[in-house]
């Protein structure tokens, strides 16, 4: 679009304040010196930390990264759990100039080799119990200058083929206290993340300072954070920064917990630590508050989580999993949703207060599986094949198309995937979904995972969330597979409860006939002991497609 420029509002090379992400934590000292950050550490204990004195590691991480050659614009790759040296590398880092890229841990050393490379990452900060992940791309990655370990132990005790290497709590140790921080260009790049892409090769979205420092403050005012937050960081921080959350966090002065290193196996060590410390406010995927709602049926004392928003994205959650929680703990699932394109929240589901009046508790929980509202500074449209914009019906379903402040415009050197954005600067989302007349989206599915059966679209995602409303059924996954009828017909695939394997195909498909017209019930449903899922937890429907895909040419 042609830029405008009007009355200037101040005189031209006058000093302009720049949007640096290091201010959030300038003021958060500032104002909350003695407010607390808790990090979990690899033997389940606590370590605990005020703003204050994270602050002086920061400035001391600053220093310590020039010390070994870190300058401006260098791109320094991240490999870490959720610690609270992680925060720290996510302020000093960027703080002095350099770019921090994030590197998903549970990508393919193919992949992850890719990253650094593309990114020309220099430098790559890795936590100790993550070094043979390190070593693994070691030798596809020749331009990395050096691995910063993060560990409590001398450098002499770890055994590692990685060239040259430093302890990280020894050069923050040896550094100045103090660092002059940069009047940084806002419009520099403060980090990069990949998309962990089901098709060709990761693409790289790189965040600049303005980018970020503008989504915090719609995040931190549209989820309502408060400096009397307690903030659970479960959301991995290497995916899409931790939604953002470390952000909006510091940016009110909350307290911050980091949940370390932790898998599904730790949800019930980490659902003590939300009732202990009085957690008020998190975030993860629905497989993640699935496994958590698991053990707390289990448990003989409900936790209380009253008044706590526990943000939910990645894909749709199930109402089940939300009205659950609602009754075991009083706590509340919010869903919202956003990409690594357009950072990490771009809806919030909330309640509009008259249609808390107008409609029925039954009708309020079905608006609650919808992705929400789209948060104010974005723009949204969801088109037709032609690009023609759809009404707002809450039916007219077309691909969604997001524009703003901290959206990207294009993916780092990859001049082949300039079609996803659209020439007035749309970033096409590759989603499904429609938008009703009170402003809420809804996502019908991927564009690539809508299942086409004798030219009638199917949504996958409506008929996963009415298989897990089932009590037998734990898991489910529907996706499309190739048919010499029907050009694809839907694929149940299904994980039942331990006490609930005598279930039948007949029981689901009696079911799923209450919602779903006849032609559009699944042309086969199989009973699965597990169910591929991707490095962020999402369905792996590319994997699933590749196994079966000669399904129903074999029957």
């Amino acid at each position: 679009m042609k830029l405008i420029k009007g009355f200037p509002a101040e005189t031209e090379g006058g000093p302009i304040y720049q949007l640096n992400v290091i201010n959030f934590m300038k003021h958060a000292v500032r104002n909350f010196a003695r407010q607390e950050i808790i990090s979990r550490k690899l033997d389940g204990t606590l370590f605990r930390y005020t703003y204050k004195e994270s602050y002086e590691r920061m400035q001391r991480l600053a220093n310590a990264l020039e010390s070994i050659g870190v300058k401006v614009a260098d791109r320094v790759g991240v490999l870490a759990w959720n610690t609270h040296q992680h925060y720290e590398i996510y302020y000093g880092l960027p703080g002095m100039g350099a770019v921090m890229v994030t590197l998903n841990l549970r990508l393919a050393p193919h992949d992850l080799a890719y990253i650094v490379n593309h990114s020309e990452a220099k430098y790559i900060i890795v936590d100790e119990d993550l070094i043979q992940i390190a070593e693994n791309i070691a030798n596809l990655c020749d331009k990395v200058k050096g691995y910063i370990i993060i560990t409590e132990k001398n450098l002499k005790d770890i055994e590692t083929n990685l060239i040259p290497i430093y302890n990280y709590e020894e050069i923050l140790s040896n550094a100045l206290p103090e660092y002059k921080w940069l009047n940084l260009d806002e419009n520099s790049a403060y980090a990069a993340c990949y998309t962990t892409g089901t098709t060709g090769k990761p693409k790289g979205v790189y965040y600049s300072h303005r980018n970020l420092y503008l989504q915090t403050l719609m995040f931190a005012a549209y989820f309502s954070f408060t400096v009397n937050d307690v903030v659970l960081q479960l959301v991995p921080m290497f995916h899409v920064l931790g939604w953002s959350m470390p952000y909006a966090a510091t940016y009110v002065g909350a307290k911050l917990i980091f949940s370390g290193k932790w898998n599904l196996n730790d949800v019930e060590a980490l659902t003590k630590i939300m009732v202990r410390e009085k957690v008020s406010l998190t975030g993860g995927v629905p497989a993640v508050f699935m496994a958590m709602l698991e053990v707390i049926k289990k448990m003989e004392k409900k936790p209380d989580f009253n008044g706590t928003r526990l943000i939910c994205g990645g894909s749709e959650p199930p109402i089940t999993l939300m009205r659950g929680f609602w009754d075991e703990t009083g706590g509340e699932i919010i869903h919202s949703y956003g990409s690594t394109e357009a950072m990490s929240n771009s809806t919030l589901n909330s309640f509009k207060p008259w249609l808390k009046k107008e409609l029925p508790e039954e009708e309020l929980w079905e608006l609650k599986k919808k992705q929400g509202i789209i948060v104010s500074g974005l723009d949204v449209k969801v088109v037709d094949e032609n690009g023609n914009e759809l009404p707002h019906d809450g039916k007219s379903s077309g691909e969604v198309l997001f524009r703003g402040p901290w959206v990207t415009t294009n993916y780092y050197k990859a001049p082949h995937t300039m079609n996803c954005f659209t020439e007035d600067g749309y970033f096409r989302s590759g989603d499904a979904g429609c938008i009703d007349s009170e402003g809420y989206l809804k996502i019908t599915d991927r564009m690539k995972d809508v299942i086409k059966s004798g030219g009638e679209w199917i949504s996958s995602i409506d008929m996963e969330n009415s298989l897990v409303s089932l009590p037998e059924v734990l898991e489910a996954a529907v996706i499309g597979v190739s048919h010499p009828k029907w050009d694809e017909r839907p694929l149940a695939l299904i994980v039942l409860r331990e006490e609930f394997q005598s279930m039948k195909k007949e029981e689901i498909q009696r079911h799923l006939a209450k919602n779903f017209a006849k032609w559009q019930l699944p042309e086969e449903i199989l009973f699965v002991e597990s169910i591929p899922r991707t490095s962020v937890g999402k369905l792996n429907k590319k994997v699933m497609r590749t196994e079966y895909q000669d399904f129903f040419k074999k029957s």
